[in-house]
Formats: C-alpha cells, sequence, structure tokens
C-alpha cells in the first residue's frame, strides 16, 4: 500500500489515536453497490470534528453569538484504503498533528468493527475573525485545550 505523503511510518501514525467517534453507515450514504460513497467520510470527519471541538471546549466558544471567532476548514483530503458497506459499525479516529499560530492540523482514521483503517485522511482548520474573515492566532488557553482533547502529536 502506497502511504499518503501526511503519514511517515503507518503503525506509529495508527498508534497514536486515541479519540474516536462511533459512526454505523446508513443505508443513505451507500451507493447503488452498498459501498459508502465517496463524499460520506467527509461528513463523518466533520461529526468527529466538532465532537472534538466539544470537549476541548473551543466549540462552545465558536457557537456562542459573543465569541469573536469561528472555525474555517480550510483543507481536506481522504485516502480510501479499503472498501466499507452498509450498516458497518465504524470508528472516526481524530489526533492533532501539528498546531499552527491560528489553525490546527487535525488527522483521521476511519476504523471498522475488525479495528482495521478502511479511510484516512487529514485537513487544516483555520480560526477566523467572524468580522474580518482574517486568520485570529490562537490564544494560549485554546492552545492548551486542543493539546488536553486528545493526544498531540507535534512535529
Amino acid at each position: 500500500m502506497k502511504l499518503p505523503a501526511y503519514i511517515k511510518d503507518f503503525e506509529v501514525w495508527k498508534s497514536e489515536f486515541s479519540y474516536y467517534y462511533p459512526v454505523t453507515v446508513r443505508f443513505s450514504e451507500t451507493d447503488a453497490f452498498g459501498h459508502l460513497n465517496n463524499t460520506v467520510p467527509f461528513v463523518y470527519f466533520e461529526h468527529a470534528r466538532i465532537q472534538f471541538f466539544k470537549e476541548c471546549g473551543l466549540m462552545g466558544y465558536w457557537m456562542d453569538k459573543g465569541g469573536e471567532t469561528i472555525p474555517v476548514t480550510a483543507d481536506l483530503h481522504c485516502d480510501y484504503i479499503k472498501q466499507v458497506f452498509f450498516d458497518e459499525p465504524l470508528h472516526i479516529g481524530i489526533k492533532v498533528s501539528e498546531i499552527g499560530r491560528s489553525s490546527v492540523e487535525i488527522h483521521y482514521a476511519i476504523k471498522n468493527k475488525a479495528g482495521e483503517i478502511c479511510i484516512t485522511g487529514r485537513g487544516r482548520i483555520v480560526q477566523v475573525s467572524k468580522e474580518t474573515g482574517k486568520s485570529v492566532s490562537w490564544d494560549e488557553h485554546s492552545v492548551e485545550s486542543l493539546k488536553k482533547g486528545a493526544p498531540v502529536c507535534l512535529r
């Protein structure tokens, strides 16, 4: 298997996940052959990412009408490794790979019931001003929240 550029050592990479969000593949998420539609992993990434941010304490701040910043997905990438089918229970793993000045790179690993990784992904979320749309630096509390929200594998 050819590894995506964001994975240097697959065994080490997958061992660094400890935060998982469970989903079960719904019929409406499959194609005519019963395979998971290729767009659905991005929705799974979003569900897991929002739950992760809730547990980090950041989502509440971003959703507060008085809050000054919001998260924006700057890029999102997905690699399909193994087929996924209707009614399969899955676990969507998330880990923080890198925390930038105003962004965070998140890696994703979707595992099936047997613990096999079926889909991998990565994406960058940028914190921006609601008013200007320009990036806003993380404050110290947010950086600590991201680090504590799940194991951080900083480069």
